[in-house]
């Protein structure tokens, strides 16, 4: 996409929120869901149970994963292995993946929960005065579409949803300079969350997290 004419906020629109977990990384390979099953055992211990609560960098809930696009996954487990986010349990684990793993797992994640009951429809409550400036000032739509749930593209995440302990806590870590163990290298984004505070980055991830969306934690049956 050409976009020599677009102005500095407008670039930093498009790599705001849909930078937030990794940047898009063009994959070679088809996932196998099946091949997946055999693979999937470094994964459940965390992103397998309900209320799993990490501690590094600070306590937060891992991240739901299932109901996730695969192409957003494959980024972000890409990303991890390359160091581009600085996370030494997903660093560690993404290094011992081939790009057809990272393919597998990811069609795997995506396949998953689809046929897990939704928790009862419920029209999510207009924002207050106060998240919808927040909502303006990140642009947040632009990328990751309705009820931000829908992304404009599959490379983006689906944060509706998603535990506001780790919006947070994912956010944050643009903010954070010259740490080897903690970040996530991305300019725009950096640039962009540098703009709120802690408190605001507090109150936009409490609401996108209470937000309906298609992320789910699904518990395996069994380690193979």
């Amino acid at each position: 996409m050409k976009t020599p004419f677009l102005p500095i906020r407008s670039l930093v629109t498009l790599g705001l929120l849909a930078s937030l977990f990794g940047s898009a990384v063009a994959q070679g390979v088809v996932g196998d869901p099946a091949a997946a099953r055999q693979k999937v055992a470094m994964c459940i211990g965390c992103h397998g149970i309900n209320g799993y609560q990490a501690s590094f960098p600070e306590v937060h809930k891992v991240p739901m994963i299932s109901g996730q696009s695969a192409k957003y996954l494959a980024a972000a487990l890409t990303a991890y292995q390359k160091g581009e986010r600085k996370h030494p349990t997903m660093r560690g684990i993404a290094t011992t993946l081939s790009e057809q793993d990272i393919s597998d797992l990811s069609a795997f994640y995506e396949a998953s929960g689809k046929d897990v009951p939704a928790p009862s429809a419920q029209a999510p409550a207009a924002p207050s005065a106060d998240v919808q400036a927040l909502l303006s000032k990140g642009n947040c739509l632009a990328c990751h579409g309705e009820g931000l749930n829908k992304p404009i593209d599959a490379s983006y995440p689906k944060l509706a949803g998603q535990h506001a302990d780790y919006l947070y806590v994912a956010l944050k870590s643009y903010q954070v300079e010259r740490n080897p163990q903690v970040g996530r290298g991305n300019a725009i984004m950096a640039s962009q969350v540098k703009a709120f505070t802690p408190a605001e980055l507090k109150v936009l991830s409490k609401y996108i997290g209470g937000l309906p969306g298609d992320l789910r934690t699904v518990p395996q049956p069994r380690f193979r």
